[in-house]
């Protein structure tokens, strides 16, 4: 039995938790700052319509009583929350015990590494195995759609191997080794995607504008935003190419998406099933919607996400005058509606 920790309780620790915990050969508990909210009994409702039910074996939100007896302690966390959390559970940690996050571009890998005792082996997945929606906090939530494969890195351990095979257990999913951490934590999936729409729809938003709907955020899906995407994305591969990676390690954005332009790209996104009827962040107010600056397409993918490619293309004298642009834009935003 291979005892694993979920570490958080949003629209992926729901669909973890209750996917991980009914698969053979594991037992599964969480930490969360809301226990109370949970019960053990967890229902996933799947794309095909079927559910999955799961049990957990603990619910709580003190390290203490968790931490100690996993094998494996899961992150599913945003970027700001993973600091902390890093901070509450290492004092509890078994020598042995791997500590991850389901995905590595909230710069899980570069906190874990000054926090983390040497002896921690790390690890991390490119992109999230899951698109997740709670339903019914502490209750219920939709696995939305798969990944067919997932890449992970894995560092400060020789037992890549034997972590590789459980990893590929738990989620029932093929995961390949990539060669070092930069390669699943330089992702050009929502650091840039978001961004990307997120300054499309409001780069030249101010104080006082109002929409009378809200847009969806990938149905119409704009040429303009895709050639941002794709921009950015180029920028991106600059900074790769002074790195420590492999080419084929993270495909361009048009090679990920099959298409060959911004408008094939944007006609991609727009038709993605598991993509379809997510909103753009906006809030109501008395004279219309207004963006939400403080939802976590802002709050996740700019500071954190965005930050690191921005602040490594800093240090390596990468040219990146779009990324620069949007990241500057997102952070101004952020802050004067903190």
């Amino acid at each position: 039995m291979t005892r694993i920790c979920i570490c958080g309780g949003g629209n992926l620790g729901h669909v973890v938790a209750g996917f991980v915990a009914s698969r053979q050969g594991f037992e599964v508990s969480l930490l969360t700052r809301q226990p109370e909210q949970w019960s053990q009994q967890l229902v996933i409702d799947t794309p095909d319509g079927s559910e999955i039910q799961a049990a957990l074996a603990h619910i709580s939100d003190a390290p203490k009583e968790i931490i100690p007896t996993a094998d494996i302690v899961l992150l599913c966390l945003p970027g700001y929350a993973i600091h902390d959390t890093l901070l509450q559970i290492r004092d509890y940690l078994r020598e042995g015990t791997a500590v991850g996050s389901v995905v590595s571009s909230t710069g899980f890998f570069f906190e874990a590494m000054k926090l983390m005792p040497a002896h921690t082996p790390l690890f991390g997945l490119q992109r999230v195995p899951f698109i997740a929606r709670v339903k019914e906090y502490g209750h219920r939530a939709a696995l939305l759609g798969y990944k067919e494969s997932l890449s992970m890195a894995i560092e400060r351990t020789l037992k890549r191997e034997e972590l590789r095979q459980r990893i590929e257990q738990m989620f029932n999913t093929p995961v390949s080794l990539v060669s070092n951490f930069y390669e699943v934590s330089l992702s050009n999936s929502n650091p840039l995607l978001h961004p990307a729409r997120l300054y499309d729809l409001w780069g030249n938003w101010s104080q006082g504008n109002f929409s009378p709907s809200v847009p969806l955020f990938y149905e119409e899906w704009t040429e303009h935003a895709a050639e941002l995407y794709i921009t950015m994305d180029c920028e991106l591969h600059q900074l790769l190419a002074v790195l420590p990676v492999s080419p084929e390690s993270i495909p361009t954005v048009l090679d990920y998406y099959e298409s060959t332009d911004a408008r094939s790209l944007a006609r991609k996104l727009r038709s993605i099933e598991a993509f379809k009827g997510i909103k753009a962040p906006m809030r109501k107010e008395k004279e219309g919607y207004v963006p939400d600056f403080n939802s976590r397409y802002f709050t996740e993918d700019f500071p954190y996400g965005l930050a690191v490619i921005r602040q490594l293309c800093i240090e390596h004298h990468i040219n990146a005058p779009v990324i620069d642009k949007v990241y500057l834009w997102g952070i101004k935003h952020i802050q004067s509606h903190d």
